[in-house]
């Protein structure tokens, strides 16, 4: 498609030098060309045809690079991204080494901060306001918060931390859970009149004139101020953001570009710590997304097979709670990406969303088993790690048992290094008490969820957001010790060459399996269900090794810490060489090219390089 106006714009200068009239048709091309680009490459559409408006403002009122945007989680900022050079790069959207779904430092020098992660904006646009009043710039700081980021503690330690006279910006943009109760007629009256130069100066020049008053003036006042606020207690209830010194603006149509823009400009002027409160609509300018935003929250690449192993998940534990009314849901807002949204419209009672709040969802999840219910808190991997200190504080110490449904385990191609989960076995394996198991297959999952129901400690079971590999489900795996390993090699005679893998990686290992077979090199499988206890998997590849076999560990997820590393100390804490036992894993990276390419063969895990390794003997 060609556009009128944003073939114009290939850096931020371009944008700068259109005239004002063009802002309004731009929004309507900036919609279009996210809607083109984005169902063909996957990515967050709703949430970023919500802030067109507010993203166009933005860079009309403040000068980036000098004055520093800050989008919390960063999947608002394709606008920004747009306007700020990086149109050309929209067809490798979300692709390894492509451009980001969210903000990265080195992406551009206007992404002032990186993030993947929710309720981190205030604290980092507050470093960087700091840095800069120690320094004399009077360059600004702005920050873009969702209302769903907001729920985040971070932000409310962030804004107790903020100093009124700072020359910060937070724009906390309401698209879908209601923050404040401020809204109606004369709300919207109130927020012009606040918001007019006439109220600020009328403010200022009663201050100034009853300050110059002798004796009386500073009482009245402090009775003048006093009134204000009482009046607006009963009125309005008490402005929380102005309670903690901030100036506050709103709140005011987010999607009407004139108002937005004005508001901006009478922030700036401000030069203080000032909240812009905007009422944005998720999928603004298509129809089917401002019905159903969360449907189109994050679209996918394409359709393909439906299946998922959190699909598998959502449907047995939907089973297992209509057996035992002691089953109870956690989620940290991701209740549509777990699935467990069924489960919490079937039983309201049992499902906790906590918002984004990780730490409590875990130690939550810790009181009510405590209680005596039985809790699964379902989060994703990459999230997960947010609450580290819960699960070995609140959970592990106490041997509680929490069921830790652990999500998006793996790489995560799509959305790139903020998201992967390859980091969970590491800090897990460490912590006393805890039970760590990832299932390669669709069946074995549902094996160890029911297991799981009666358990007198804390777990974790581990998978990948992906659907089970076709390879895996048709493989010949035999279970030993009770499903806690699985071979496909008869025991007696061991081959010369063993592969030993955990999760979905297990299909590309059988896919090097094959290409091995087919030169003629023999080579076996041992896939691990029960990661932690290690002593399963140990002793069963300690027999191998005895019986002659080279072993090569492959796992998703990080080298360092990992079970391969963990499993290897183990074997040479029991006197056996480990000069044949090698470990494939994410060496001392974020896993994050800076050019397209196969994540996995990057990363060394694709089943060609795992293959090469036997090859090359």
């Amino acid at each position: 498609m060609s556009y009128e106006i944003l073939d114009k714009i290939n850096s931020i200068d371009d944008f700068k030098a259109l005239p004002e009239g063009d802002m309004l048709p731009l929004c309507e091309e900036l919609r279009s060309f996210l809607k083109e680009k984005v169902e063909k490459s996957g990515g967050h559409l709703a949430s970023n045809l919500g802030v067109v408006e507010l993203s166009v403002a933005l860079h009309r009122v403040f000068d980036s690079p000098k004055d520093k945007i800050i989008f919390d989680v960063g999947h608002q900022s394709y606008v920004h991204k747009i306007l700020t050079g990086r149109k050309g790069r929209f067809d490798e959207l979300r692709t390894p080494g492509g451009l980001s779904g969210f903000t990265q430092m080195k992406e551009s020098e206007h992404d002032a901060f990186g993030a993947g992660h929710s309720s981190t904006s205030i604290s980092a646009a507050l470093g960087y306001a700091e840095a800069m009043a120690l320094s004399g710039e009077d360059n600004h700081t702005v920050c873009v918060i969702g209302d769903g980021a907001y729920t985040g503690g971070m932000v409310h330690e962030a804004i107790n931390n903020c100093r009124p006279e700072l020359g910060l910006v937070v724009i906390l943009n309401e698209n879908g859970m209601s923050i404040s109760s401020n809204k109606g007629a004369f709300a919207s009256y109130l927020s012009d009149v606040r918001s007019s130069e006439g109220y600020r100066g009328l403010k200022s020049k009663t201050i100034s004139f009853f300050s110059h008053i002798p004796l009386l003036g500073k009482a009245v006042l402090w009775v003048l101020s006093l009134t204000k606020r009482l009046l607006k207690k009963v009125l309005f209830s008490a402005n929380y953001f102005e309670d903690l010194g901030f100036y506050y603006l709103g709140p005011i149509d987010g999607n009407d570009y004139k108002k937005v823009e004005a508001a901006l400009r009478k922030a700036k002027k401000m030069n203080k710590c000032v909240f812009v409160h905007l009422i944005t609509t998720k999928g603004k300018g298509y129809e089917e997304a401002e019905k159903n935003p969360d449907l189109f929250h994050s679209v996918k690449q394409t359709e393909g097979d439906n299946s998922s192993f959190h699909g598998v998940f959502a449907d047995e534990f939907m089973s297992l709670a209509s057996c035992d009314e002691g089953v109870v849901a956690i989620t940290a807002a991701m209740g549509l990406g777990t699935g467990l949204s069924a489960f919490g419209e079937k039983y309201p009672d049992r499902y906790f969303d906590v918002g984004i709040a990780e730490e409590h969802a875990l130690t939550f999840a810790g009181g009510l088993a405590a209680a005596g219910k039985k809790p699964y808190a379902a989060i994703y991997s990459t999230f997960l790690q947010r609450g580290y200190d819960n699960i070995v504080h609140d959970i592990a110490l106490q041997n509680l048992p929490v069921r830790i449904i652990i999500d998006r385990a793996g790489l995560a191609e799509s959305d790139g290094a903020t998201h992967h989960g390859i980091f969970d076995v590491a800090f897990l394996s460490h912590i006393p008490n805890m039970r760590i198991y990832s299932p390669y297959c669709y069946s074995s999952l549902r094996g160890v969820l029911r297991d799981s129901l009666e358990s007198d400690g804390p777990l974790a079971i581990r998978y990948p957001g992906s659907a089970e590999g076709k390879t895996v489900s048709s493989h010949n795996f035999v279970k030993l010790d009770g499903g806690a390993v699985s071979v496909d090699f008869d025991l007696a005679t061991v081959p010369k060459n063993v592969i030993v893998t955990y999760g979905a990686i297990t299909e590309r290992v059988l896919l090097a399996k094959k290409v091995l077979e087919e030169k003629g090199i023999e080579v076996g499988v041992i896939a691990v269900e029960l990661i932690k206890p290690y002593a399963p998997a140990v002793e069963l590849i300690e027999s191998v090794m005895k019986n002659g076999a080279k072993i090569l560990y492959v796992e998703e997820g990080i080298k360092n810490g990992g079970a391969g590393m963990i499993t290897k100390s183990m074997l040479a804490e029991k006197g056996i060489d480990t000069r044949d036992f090698s470990i494939f894993a994410i060496d001392d990276n974020f896993a994050n090219p800076t050019e397209k390419c196969d994540l996995y063969d990057y990363v060394g895990l694709s089943a060609s390089r795992i293959a090469e390794h036997f090859i090359g003997e």
